[in-house]
């Protein structure tokens, strides 16, 4: 069989770059990984994309998403290729939840993300300084800046969507929690890693990939030597 590999999923406002320093880690950890390129239009289509990557990929993979990553994996790590699912600060959603209204953190705590949504008839961008300092508070002041000059707006059909499938249900999860993150209150993504097989906890925002990429592929290495 193909050796197992990696396929990268990212949160709104983003794109496969943001995981350029995951993958360039994983692949001096000889780990073979895609980042998938979501539309961001909603979800069906963003889990549609992502299912189309893994037929291209062609091998076992562990699906790691990240934020409304997450809502994606849980739909599309129904894929008869995904060994394990990896969500990173992110939305592990149950049937009927979506990323506006995750059930599993009804009366938690929540963030300033709120504040920072620049909404328009049929798209959601972010406040750019409010936007970074959620986002990327954490970040060395220069991969801060890049990284938000690159965020784009979304649609805001992807704050309703619904998995049609709970992937997590069936196959193996892992949850990293974030500790310091001010996008996902902590507490939330907590409440969300309950429905996980393993969880972790680390320190930190909101965005380890840009953060902290090393730690994120020896998570990711380690997950996808586990399966193979």
């Amino acid at each position: 069989m193909t050796a197992p590999g990696a396929v990268l999923v990212h949160g709104l406002w983003h794109g496969a770059w943001c995981w350029d320093g995951v993958r360039a880690a994983l692949a001096a950890r000889g780990i073979d990984s895609v980042a998938v390129e979501l539309p961001l239009t909603d979800l069906a289509e963003d889990t549609g994309v992502t299912q189309e990557a893994l037929d291209a990929f062609g091998r076992p993979a562990v699906l790691v998403g990240h934020s409304y990553g997450g809502a994606v994996i849980t739909a599309a790590g129904r894929h008869p290729l995904v060994r394990e699912l990896v969500y990173v600060a992110a939305y592990q959603l149950d049937e009927g939840e979506s990323v506006s209204r995750p059930g599993a953190v009804a009366g938690l705590p929540d963030t300033r993300l709120g504040e920072a949504l620049r909404v328009t008839a049929d798209q959601v961008a972010l406040d750019p300084d409010l936007g970074a300092q959620l986002l990327y508070g954490d970040a060395l002041p220069e991969v801060a800046a890049v990284a938000t000059a690159r965020l784009r707006p979304v649609g805001r059909n992807v704050f309703r969507g619904v998995p049609e499938g709970i992937a997590w249900r069936s196959v193996p999860s892992t949850y990293v929690v974030c500790a310091g993150d001010e996008v996902v209150h902590p507490d939330r993504q907590r409440a969300m890693a309950q429905r996980a097989t393993r969880v972790l906890e680390w320190p930190g925002g909101h965005s380890p990939a840009a953060t902290r990429p090393g730690a994120v592929a020896d998570l990711v290495a380690e997950r996808v030597r586990a399966v193979s």
